[in-house]
């Protein structure tokens, strides 16, 4: 089966690892301008560097549609600059998942695709999509939904290590990113991670910068532009985090789960028959 997912950063590509590893054959899109900030654990830096790998699974960069599949035969992830799917009526998958996370429907349809997900809020199972993905941390993280949609985006990051909004560095100004430091480094609060026109993008608390954008990127202010890790283990920087591969069993299960019904003709799950 073969599965085309809309994004490709470090949650679309947590989602990548469930599907692949379960022998799902997976094409991700992305912007030609990638904008994740845990680049170390996405494949959308294969647009930028050709090739990138997360948890030893290789993604790699394909220029057109006819690219990608003969990239899948070589046992890689193909990754297509394509912000607006338009591989999809190329490729003819059996799935289509929208993981772009860009808190509403940039353009999905629910006749994309034989089975088609969305990822977090923007999406309504039996309208849009076949089934929604919870992204809120806590109880519902990563339940695959069949009727209605996930929880409204509230702005606010999900705790981790105690601490939430203060774990994300955004822009300072409008303008071109500048980056000082790379993922990895140990940080205190107040450090300057980056700066934005000459005004410093500084560390809201003690940690690990887990994510950051790359230098050169055009910003916006109040963009997310970073993200510091309070656990302090750089183990982190380097593999899916627990809430991308939440989301990937989500997703997984419905792919599963709608394709299997399709195949034996069964109701439509997300009728809930």
């Amino acid at each position: 089966m073969l599965t085309v997912i809309r994004g490709a950063g470090d949650i679309a590509t947590g989602i990548a690892l469930r599907l692949w590893r379960a022998g799902i054959r997976v094409v991700m899109t992305d912007l030609p301008q990638p904008t994740a900030i845990r680049r170390t654990v996405a494949f959308s830096e294969a647009v930028v560097h050709g090739e990138a790998a997360v948890e030893g699974v290789t993604a790699r960069r394909a220029d057109s549609p006819a690219q990608a599949l003969e990239l899948l035969k070589s046992g890689v992830v193909p990754v297509l600059a394509d912000p607006e799917g338009s591989c999809v009526p190329a490729l003819r998958p059996g799935a289509v998942v929208d993981a772009i996370l860009a808190k509403r429907n940039l353009g999905t349809r629910i006749t994309d695709a034989p089975v088609v997900v969305g990822v977090g809020p923007g999406f309504t199972a039996g309208e849009d999509c076949h089934a929604v993905v919870e992204t809120m941390r806590g109880h519902y993280l990563g339940r695959a939904i069949y009727q209605g949609s996930a929880q409204a985006n509230t702005g606010v990051p999900g705790l981790i290590g105690g601490f939430a909004g203060e774990r994300v560095l955004r822009a300072p100004a409008d303008g071109v990113f500048h980056q000082l430091l790379d993922i990895g480094a140990q940080v205190k609060m107040g450090d300057a991670a980056a700066e934005v026109g000459g005004l410093p993008m500084t560390c809201t608390l003690d940690g690990v910068l887990r994510g950051i954008l790359p230098e050169g990127t055009p910003v916006r202010k109040g963009m997310k532009a970073g993200d510091i890790d309070p656990r302090c283990s750089m183990e982190h920087c380097y593999c899916a985090s627990d809430k991308a591969l939440a989301v990937g069993g989500g997703v997984l299960e419905a792919v599963l789960r709608l394709s299997g019904a399709l195949k034996s003709g069964e109701a439509d799950p997300s009728r809930g028959e």
